[in-house]
C-alpha cells in the first residue's frame, strides 16, 4: 500500500465528499497545516467548528459543517490550486480573489496560514493552497 501523497487535497476530497452526502462532521487525520486550514474556513464562515479528537491511536480532526436552511452545504466549491507537482505562489498584487469575492483562496505566507483578503491587506503574497466558495 502506498502513502498518501497529498494529504490537504485528501483534506479537501473529504470535506467536498461530506457536504454532498450532508453529514454534519466530517472526520480528518490531523496535521499542522490542516489545522491552520480549518481556523481560516472557520474564520470566513465555511464551517462552524473544528475539535481535535480524543481517544484515537493518532491525531484526528473533526470539522463541522454548515448548512442553509433548504440543507444545502454553504461549501459549493473546494478545489487545490497547488500541488505536489505544481506549485503555485503570488505576490502581494496578484492574490486571487474567487468568483468576485463571494469565495476565498486560502495562501501559507511567511506569516502563516491565512485567507487571500487577509493577505491581501498585510501586502504580502505566499503559495496559493486552494480556492473555496
Amino acid at each position: 500500500m502506498s502513502g498518501l501523497t497529498d494529504p490537504i487535497a485528501d483534506m479537501l476530497t473529504r470535506i467536498r465528499n461530506a457536504g454532498m452526502a450532508g453529514h454534519p462532521n466530517v472526520l480528518v487525520p490531523a496535521s499542522k497545516m490542516k489545522i491552520a486550514i480549518a481556523k481560516v474556513l472557520k474564520d470566513e464562515g465555511f464551517v462552524r467548528d473544528y475539535e481535535m479528537v480524543r481517544g484515537q491511536p493518532f491525531r484526528v480532526l473533526r470539522l463541522h459543517l454548515l448548512y442553509d436552511e433548504h440543507k444545502e452545504p454553504l461549501i459549493k466549491g473546494i478545489q487545490r490550486v497547488s500541488r505536489p507537482g505544481r506549485r503555485w505562489y503570488v505576490g502581494k498584487e496578484h492574490v486571487p480573489s474567487v468568483y468576485g469575492g463571494f469565495g476565498i483562496s486560502v495562501l501559507t505566507t511567511p506569516e502563516g496560514v491565512m485567507a487571500g483578503g487577509e493577505a491581501q491587506r498585510r501586502g504580502i503574497g505566499g503559495e496559493v493552497l486552494c480556492r473555496v466558495w
